[in-house]
């Protein structure tokens, strides 16, 4: 609870939403009961009016100030101005209300995104994409509707049932001693279903995101479903947690739904003693009972929307746990304290007895090479060697176990991981398209003009088939880059790297899904950047690493050989083997 409050106050604006609500609130709660007395007071004009009752007070009251008894538009204008004042504070209400929710829902939706983006890449391997994604959309309107439930329950229901139950009292002290025998017998079913409500939430929000997470991966690999045939067994798969979905959210409206009839019913119950009595034993006026049983409407209304509120507070109190368990998680990858930016390598980058793990498993032990200023530097070695992990490393997407990795002689620590990041371009196996234009994601956020677009797309091999699209360099790339070839989305994501012109360039099989005419144009651009430019080359195809400086040769994590590549041919068995079946392949 104190987590939702939290939320509601933590914004200026979120403040005086709130204040705004509760007033609209207190003034719907008036405007019911001025409402009833109106009813109430029509309905006396056409009877012998009680001595000292509520109606008739109120009556003389109004009477002094303006005359109903004697002008009946008089009265006609009463019954107009409350009607009106009850349709402007029950819009301004229902406005504030949902203006909270929007504002509310949105804020925390983006908080959300800014956190989960400063957390290191350790949070993404514990979290699936379904629940990052239901924790960012679903939990977050689930708050904003128990942050309106909670003013509801716990502000709007107290102060009607206080001024409500004054009413009453004042209408007839007898029959209020009714409510007090009433109330007990609504509170328990409330407090029951309430308890059961949260425990069935936190059920469903489980198993939302297992089933989210089901569905992701069938969109994401629905092509491997068609090739293998396997429509049967996915739907299965998805029946299965759908199922268990539904009977979740059944058993949870079973709860809900029953919270509201149970209460009216013993509501309504004490609602027609209190007619009877009032009318056969202590023989009100019609109209004073009418007056009664209509605040005694009022007074039970808050207590049977209490049942159904408390429910969306039990689901947002739910959603808050969850969502605050991820918002509450302080990145172990922070800026050291003193740490400066790296503006650009002088000297060289430094492996020192490196070793990293990916939760139990080691797959750097005890590393150790060095790449000089302007060298160029390829890793090679067998699946699973450890390499596409080196250049994980160097942006530092992931904090080391044991060793040290300089730059320039520093550890990486010492520097901002932004300013490190930023003297970095990087070109990963699976390139990543956003749905924008070809310039933007070449671009991908910096203010290159359109000439130095255009010159980087034209050294990636790119600009050729992008002159061929649509619109051109302007053409909007659909979700996940599905209106181009993987060869001309790695050859986008090459662009992005060049026009970045960083000091350092890591290659992590940026050439695996070209043809050999496209491998060749890119290995020629990356060649010319020879010496300029501290590149880190990662490949399986040996023939895109002729020019480089030397060779780091890995197996199971370990460094077996470094050197030129005819060394490397002459003193690692590994290298030789994987070279002569390159050969074999050519002949």
């Amino acid at each position: 609870m104190k987590r939702l409050l939290s939320i509601a106050f933590k914004s200026p604006v979120h403040r005086w939403l709130v204040v705004l609500i509760v007033l609209a609130m207190c003034l719907l709660t008036i405007a019911n009961q001025t409402e009833i007395l109106t009813i109430g007071i029509i309905t006396q004009k056409s009877m012998p009016p009680t001595e000292h009752g509520l109606l008739n007070r109120v009556t003389d009251w109004i009477n002094a100030r303006i005359s109903i008894d004697d002008h009946l538009t008089h009265l006609a204008l009463l019954i107009f101005f409350v009607a009106l004042f009850k349709a402007v504070v029950l819009f301004t209400h229902r406005f504030s209300t949902r203006l909270l929710a929007i504002r509310v829902s949105a804020d925390l939706r983006q908080r959300y995104f800014e956190h989960i983006q400063s957390l290191p890449m350790t949070f993404y391997q514990h979290y699936n994409m379904g629940s990052i994604s239901s924790r960012v959309v679903g939990d977050a309107a689930l708050i904003a509707e128990a942050l309106n439930a909670c003013l509801v329950n716990y502000l709007q229901t107290p102060f009607t049932v206080l001024t409500t139950l004054t009413f009453c009292f004042l209408t007839s002290w007898q029959l209020s001693l009714l409510i007090f025998l009433g109330f007990p017998c609504i509170i328990f079913p409330i407090v029951f279903i309430a308890n059961r409500v949260r425990r069935i939430s936190r059920q469903i929000q489980r198993n939302q995101e297992t089933f989210t997470s089901v569905l992701l991966d069938f969109l994401g690999g629905i092509q491997t479903v068609k090739v293998f045939a396997m429509e049967d067994f996915s739907l299965e798969k998805y029946k299965e947690r759908n199922d268990k979905m539904a009977a979740l959210e059944v058993k949870s409206a079973r709860y809900d739904l029953s919270s509201r009839p149970v209460v009216h019913t013993i509501a309504m119950l004490f609602l027609a003693t209190a007619l009877l009595y009032g009318l056969y034993v202590i023989h009100l006026g019609v109209s004073e009972v009418l007056v009664y049983c209509g605040m005694l409407y009022l007074f039970y209304e808050p207590v049977k929307k209490f049942a159904e509120e408390n429910s969306h507070i039990q689901r947002g109190i739910t959603a808050a746990e969850r969502m605050f368990e991820v918002l509450d998680m302080k990145s172990d990858m922070a800026d050291a304290p003193g740490s400066h930016s790296f503006a650009s390598l002088q000297h060289s980058i430094e492996f020192k007895n490196v070793s990293f793990r990916y939760l139990d498993e080691w797959v750097l032990k005890d590393l150790s090479f060095t790449i000089k200023k302007g060298e160029s530097v390829a890793l090679v070695g067998p699946t699973g060697a450890g390499k596409s992990t080196i250049a994980q490393l160097l942006p530092r997407l992931y904090d080391i176990q044991g060793g040290e990795i300089l730059f320039d002689g520093k550890p990486i620590h010492s520097y901002t991981q932004k300013s490190i990041r930023e003297a970095i371009s990087f070109v990963p196996q699976r390139p990543f398209l956003f749905i924008d234009t070809v310039a933007a994601n070449i671009s991908y956020g910096k203010g290159f003009s359109q000439e130095q677009i255009v010159k980087a797309a034209t050294r990636a091999h790119a600009d050729e088939f992008i002159q061929k699209l649509p619109q051109g360099y302007q053409t909007e790339i659909d979700e996940g880059g599905k209106n181009l070839s993987g060869g001309q989305q790695q050859r986008l994501a090459i662009a992005r790297a060049l026009v970045k012109n960083a000091p350092i360039l890591i290659l992590d099989e940026a050439t695996s899904a070209l043809d050999a005419i496209s491998e060749h144009y890119i290995k020629s651009a990356v060649k010319d950047l020879h010496g300029s430019v501290t590149q880190v080359i990662i490949a399986h195809r040996l023939s895109t690493i002729e020019y480089v400086d030397k060779i780091i040769y890995l197996e199971n994590g370990q460094k077996v050989a470094e050197g030129p590549r005819d060394e490397l041919l002459r003193i690692c068995p590994g290298f030789k083997r994987m070279y002569d079946m390159m050969m074999l392949q050519k002949s």
